[in-house]
């Protein structure tokens, strides 16, 4: 019965106090291999992405619960963009998780029992200094070791070099975190998908440098090419109840 639990049955809300986004072109395909029933490639010509977000997050909380009562972490996350088309006939655009890291073993017990997140325990730190910004995670199998500075002081809309979009307009429609997140109950061939809301979400782009990711080479996937980084600060998180569906794919 511990999978009744997993459905994010309880609203959420938190502060990001900034949220790093990278956004990685694969090959269409190879990423198809990876979803669950129900769930397409949110793809642009032939490509597939993955974002690696970069969160801190503060006064995270059940929504009915006092902030005194709140936490803090730091989470590394790795997302494949997709679409859903629910039973209404609506389609939504979202991500599906393949791995969370945080550097709070409360938050990774507590993300595993009522998520389907699959969170790892992982050192993670944070460094800002003369204009740059620094994000290091270490994870105990070295399976998704993380090392990027961002210049901020860089100027906006410029793409990384060899980026698949051809302009900061169509990067921008894959800028994540998106609004729906989207997991799957294999117990009762279900989609879960919550859907988070936010204030003042105005992501800039900004110049990205990856030292060192050992994800995509773990996970057998080719190496992947840098098509966008975003950043946003200062916005107030809010994450509903899931809603569970059965999906025809199951």
């Amino acid at each position: 019965m511990l999978h009744l639990l997993k459905r994010h049955p309880i609203a959420t809300r938190a502060h990001f106090d900034f949220t790093l986004a990278l956004t990685f072109a694969l090959p269409e395909a190879t990423l198809s291999k990876r979803l669950y029933p129900g769930l397409t490639i949110d793809a642009w010509n032939g490509l597939g992405f993955v974002c690696i977000a970069m969160v801190q997050t503060r006064q995270m909380r059940p929504a009915f619960m006092p902030q005194w009562l709140s936490g803090s972490f730091m989470l590394t996350g790795y997302r494949i963009f997709v679409r859903y088309k629910t039973q209404e006939g609506k389609v939504l655009r979202g991500l599906q998780v393949l791995r969370s890291d945080t550097d709070r073993a409360a938050m990774v017990m507590l993300g595993n029992i009522f998520t389907h997140y699959r969170y790892e325990h992982a050192t993670i730190g944070v460094h800002r200094e003369q204009g740059t910004l620094r994000v290091h995670a270490t994870t105990p199998r070295q399976d998704a070791d993380l090392d990027v500075v961002v210049d901020a002081a860089a100027p906006d809309d410029i793409l990384p070099a060899g980026s698949p979009f051809p302009d900061a307009r169509t990067a921008r429609r894959f800028a994540g975190p998106m609004p729906y997140t989207f997991s799957y109950e294999p117990e009762t061939g279900s989609i879960v998908r919550i859907e988070g809301r936010r204030r003042g979400w105005k992501p800039r782009m900004v110049a990205a440098r990856v030292e060192h990711s050992s994800f995509f080479a773990r996970q057998g996937l080719p190496e992947p090419m840098l098509a966008s980084a975003f950043m946003v600060e200062d916005v107030p998180y809010h994450w509903s109840r899931g809603v569970l569906e059965r999906v025809s794919a199951a």
